[in-house]
């Protein structure tokens, strides 16, 4: 059997953090690491390592385990930050930045980040603007293998912090997504098992280079994944 891919996840508690967890624990050809702020109980049949740390101390834990690929599904809510930019963009830029920094660092060659649809440092959406900035940021850190994942409305269940238009839009998301075609294809809904998938499909490729995945590039690495179990 050849070695083992390391990743470690940062962003484990989260719904695609927590679907990646499920499916990595059934793959053989990865060791998965989770580095997390708080205790969690794992999916059933969860095999894997998770270390609880302060984000502050999260360099120093990433440089101990050395990985190869670093996954960042970190992402908090503008509710969950007290509707403050600093507090918002600690988490989703300056903490996914420092995870990102630490990895090169202990020498990981490959990096997949979970961005959103719409990201984009021009815009005038602060949400949407960070991440860009973010995705932007990244491109500099020095992986060889780039990876950003651009999902559309997320769906799955999430542990904590229902979001009320998240919710109300996955209600009419089986009526809306069919008329969303062609270039509009970006905006579906996708699942959070779906995006786990295509996450850990491409943080095992070997390809050199800097890419960017809407939901089709998402749907097809997921199909991937799926052959690899078979």
């Amino acid at each position: 059997m050849s070695e083992r891919t390391r990743i470690v996840l940062v962003g484990a508690t989260g719904l695609v953090g927590r679907a990646i967890i499920r499916q990595a624990s059934a793959s053989d050809q990865l060791s998965l690491i989770g580095i997390a702020r708080r205790e969690m109980p794992l999916p059933e049949g969860a095999r894997m390592e998770m270390v609880i740390a302060e984000p502050e101390n999260w360099g120093e834990v990433i440089g101990a385990i050395e990985p190869d690929v670093l996954i960042n599904a970190l992402g908090t809510t503008w509710k969950r930050s007290g509707r403050d930019e600093a507090a918002f963009r600690a988490v989703d830029q300056d903490l996914v930045l420092a995870s990102a920094r630490a990895a090169v660092k202990a020498g990981a060659s490959g990096m997949v980040s979970i961005s959103s649809v719409g990201a984009d440092a021009r815009s005038k959406n602060f949400y949407l603007k960070v991440k860009g900035e973010v995705e932007k940021q990244l491109r500099e850190v020095g992986f060889k293998r780039l990876h950003i994942l651009r999902p559309g409305l997320l769906k799955g269940p999430r542990e904590r912090d229902m979001r009320l238009g998240e919710g109300l839009a996955r209600l009419v998301s089986p009526i809306v997504d069919p008329m969303l075609r062609g270039d509009m294809i970006k905006y579906r809904s996708i699942t959070g098992e779906t995006v786990a998938k295509g996450a850990l499909e491409l943080a095992l490729r070997k390809a050199a280079g800097k890419f960017v995945h809407d939901n089709g590039g998402i749907w097809r690495a997921a199909r991937d994944w799926d052959k690899r179990a078979e």
